[in-house]
């Protein structure tokens, strides 16, 4: 038998042992969330690729192909080029910039990180929103040779309004002035001076370079002797990350799912946005104000006796209470508040301008609910910090506005939490992400004005009349027969013994929307006006008659939003334009064409064509009398084809 120490021979448990142990460390580990942005060339892809390349998180096939691309592209002398680590793109590589944002994955012995490269062109700002709304820490990159630029003010900006409380500004390119401290002393004056002006009140400033790995792992670079601060690594590996801040919070989950695979079993899922929970603990339901306690805390590797901010759980409540997705479940003696409008920042990400008064959907946390936004307060210009005049917001622009949703949404301001007070927006044609948002504080008047508990109902109006309500609502372009097929629909429905009221376009404009003009937010706050009126006499039981151009898809979609399913029918008066044209009853088309009248539908302003209506009427077919015949027919529950 061999006399050699125990410790170099190990049975295969103990290797099995060393393994799982291995594991647990690398498991329980915390998570960094961060990302670089800055300048043009200031170096963050290859900052990035660095990070990758010393903590040994490239494998040897990556690193062949890295060495090959670095030969293709050439790098000035450089064996590797590390920002070919992270520019995945080909047209990031053929311009030598970075276009969308990377994310990579790395890890050291004491934490592990997701850091995302984020473009520096000013016209990919909604890239850098995108990559730095998860971020807990950010690094502001400046070239030593050129100092603080406009795009390095823009980020700095964006960091602090997306509310990252931890900045690294790091001086890259130090190699090439000659690791001079005035040069790198007379950056952090500078860029602490801009800091201060716009709130931010601390960050670390590190002298590195990326091309020669200086400052940038544990060891201190020989060449900044005068530096005596932590490394970039030594930096990411202790700084205070997002959830241990979020754990001192009070407590709230909003509730993703709620869990129900048997009738003995009912929990609520979700990720827990602050504070923490244990059983026994008494929790509120949001908006609903209903009170129990929590009972379980369910997780994939059985119960716990006490769940964090940062975890995946589901809850279990002694009582059956009423709780559903987008709720939130917060400690009973300190819950969120809800409201139904706020002021807000917004940052528009769509090429397509925010549009006062158009319905959007927003969702914040688990939450989507149709919001409108006003026209902005200002705008804010990054690069001076002026507040600018603005009716709209454009592509990468950001602005204070007033933002309404259709009922109460359970927030916290977006300084309190990033979970309960940041939200987006999507256009609800598209489904496209058109603006990230962050809520400053509800308005007065939300929490002033309440909804008053009503003794006579919809229902009894409309027993009364011995009908069921609706809005037909006639829509085609100028011309195409709206109104008078309206009037004459009125009519029938009238001699059956029919409770109607007719809203004419032209005559609204008289009274109700004499204030308003044909501009395109104009044209959407007139329907949203009329959907609110007709809405109103639905709810008093009538059967309401609308007929308006209405060109827009989204504010049709609007008013069917705030009607009960089934109430709101779409009339599609489908006209072509030159038929329309030939009629121009009113004279209104001559005068388009002319450029007497501006924003005219079908000649310089868009009419978007009904997808799917409840019924459409072709006139070049039909006689307003037949169309009407079929459309009475139909609401009276008798059977009629399309015309």
């Amino acid at each position: 038998m061999s006399d050699a120490p125990d410790t170099i021979y190990k049975t295969d448990a103990l290797i099995a042992e060393d393994i799982e142990s291995y594991l647990e460390l690398h498991q329980n580990k915390g998570l960094l969330r961060f990302i670089t942005c800055g300048s043009v060339d200031d170096g963050k892809s290859t900052l990035i690729g660095r990070l990758l390349y010393d903590s040994k998180m490239i494998f040897e096939d990556q690193l062949a192909a890295l060495e090959a691309d670095s030969k293709r592209v050439g790098t000035q002398g450089q064996e590797i080029d590390f920002a070919l680590l992270v520019d995945g793109l080909a047209a990031e590589r053929e311009q030598g910039i970075t276009i969308d944002v990377a994310y990579r994955f790395f890890s050291t012995e004491k934490r592990k990180f997701i850091v995302a490269d984020t473009p520096g062109h000013e016209q990919y700002t909604r890239n850098m929103v995108t990559g730095a709304s998860t971020a807990d820490l950010a690094v502001i990159l400046v070239d030593a040779r050129k100092g603080v630029l406009v795009q390095t003010r823009r980020h700095s900006y964006l960091a602090h309004l997306i509310g990252i409380k931890h900045l690294v500004l790091a001086v890259n390119k130090m190699d090439l002035v000659d690791y001079d401290q005035e040069t790198f002393d007379r950056i952090v004056a500078d860029y602490r001076a801009f800091a201060t002006s716009i709130g931010i009140e601390d960050f670390t400033a590190i002298p590195l370079s990326g091309f020669k790995g200086d400052n940038i792992t544990a060891a201190p670079s020989a060449n900044t002797p005068w530096y005596t601060g932590p490394s970039l690594i030594q930096h990411l590996e202790t700084v205070e990350i997002a959830d241990q801040a979020a754990q001192a919070r009070a407590f709230r989950m909003p509730v993703q799912w709620v869990n129900r695979p048997n009738l003995d079993f009912r929990g609520f899922a979700g990720l827990i946005a602050g504070g923490s929970v244990k059983p026994g603990d008494p929790v509120r339901i949001v908006p609903s104000g209903k009170t129990s306690t929590v009972q379980r805390i369910v997780a994939m590797d059985g119960d716990l006796e006490e769940a964090v901010a940062g975890q995946s759980v589901t809850l279990t409540l002694a009582d059956e209470v009423d709780c559903s997705r987008g709720d939130v479940i917060a400690a009973a003696d300190e819950p969120p508040q809800s409201a139904d409008q706020f002021e807000a920042t917004l940052v528009w990400m769509s090429e397509d301008a925010l549009i006062p008064g158009r319905g959007y959907w927003l969702k914040l946390a688990a939450q989507t609910v149709t919001a409108t936004v006003a026209e902005p307060k200002y705008e804010i210009d990054v690069n001076s910090l002026e507040h600018l005049a603005a009716k709209t917001l454009g592509l990468n622009a950001i602005g204070i506005a007033e933002v309404t949703t259709d009922r109460a949404i359970t927030f916290e301001p977006y300084a309190q939490s990033r979970q309960l007070g940041g939200f987006i927006l999507i256009d609800k044609l598209t489904n496209a992400t058109v603006a990230a948002g962050m809520i400053h504080f509800c308005l007065r008047r939300a929490q002033n004005v309440h909804w008053q508990a009503l003794e006579v109902g919809r229902e009894a109006h409309a027993a009364l009349k011995n009908q069921k309500p609706a809005v037909l609502w006639f829509t085609g372009l100028s011309g195409s027969g709206k109104s008078t097929i309206a009037n004459l629909v009125e009519k029938k429905l009238h001699a059956a013994g029919r409770h109607t009221f007719l809203l004419d376009g032209d005559n609204v404009r008289h009274g109700l929307n004499k204030d308003l003009g044909f501009t395109e937010a104009d044209r959407i706050e007139n329907i949203r006006r009329v959907g609110e009126v007709a809405k109103l006499m639905a709810d008093a039981g009538l059967i309401v008659i609308t007929a308006f151009i209405s060109p827009f898809r989204a504010e049709r979609e609007l008013v069917r939003s705030m009607l009960p399913d089934g109430e709101f029918v779409e009339v599609f008066i489908d006209t072509p334009l030159e038929v329309a044209e030939e009629r121009d009853v009113k004279g209104l088309y001559k005068k388009a064409r002319a450029g007497e009248l501006k924003n005219f539908t079908g000649i310089d302003s868009p009419y978007e064509r009904p997808e799917n209506p409840e019924i459409r009427v072709d006139t070049t077919r039909s006689t307003p009398e037949q169309a009407a015949e079929l459309i009475a027919a139909r609401l009276l529950g008798e059977w009629a084809p399309d015309l």
